[in-house]
């Protein structure tokens, strides 16, 4: 999940919810979206294999 910061970098946040916080988890920050959609993509790719 990629949002956008009021800096106007991107941020990825896992997708599930953290039980204990309540909170998504920070899973980096971006200077651009095509950076933070391939990481995202990178990401994805390593919980499944």
């Amino acid at each position: 999940m990629i949002r956008k910061l009021k800096s106007g970098q991107y941020r990825i946040y896992s997708r599930k919810v953290d039980p204990k916080t309540h909170k998504r988890k920070n899973l980096g920050t971006f200077d651009s979206l095509a950076a933070a959609q391939k990481h995202e993509r990178d990401i994805q790719y390593f919980k499944h294999h």
